[in-house]
């Protein structure tokens, strides 16, 4: 064997082989460059997408909670114009209980002109 290794046929196979393991070998090398070069290219556009994701995510929780104080304002003025609106019938209901009260003719059975508006006062 060593005899066959050592002849001209035997170092061009072993040339040859020497050659193939070298082709291989950088083929490996330039394959794996490759593939890490693209998986870091692909970290990049993972990452790029999941910071957008997460301002979108943020930009949104924003606008819901601008919205949201936005309808509680505006819920705060309905609740203020109303407790406005109840105090004003409450005086007005106090104000004709006090005219009732100092009426002349409260104990008559028939209605006068100060009664009538009293009552259409309430409408």
């Amino acid at each position: 064997m060593i005899a066959f290794l050592l002849s001209k046929p035997g170092q061009y196979l072993l040339g040859g082989l020497a050659a193939l393991a070298l082709l291989l070998a950088a083929y490996a090398c330039v394959d794996h460059r490759g593939y890490a070069r693209a998986e870091l290219h692909y970290k990049g556009v993972i990452a790029a997408e999941h910071a957008a994701a997460v301002t979108a995510r943020n930009a949104e929780v924003e606008r819901q909670a601008a919205r949201q104080n936005e309808a509680k304002a505006r819920e705060a003025e309905r609740i203020a114009a109303m407790q406005a609106e109840a105090d004003q019938l409450s005086k007005q209901i106090e104000e004709l209980q006090r005219e009732a009260s100092e009426d002349p003719d409260a104990g008559r059975t028939a209605l006068g002109a100060p009664s009538v508006q009293r009552i259409n006062k309430v409408r």
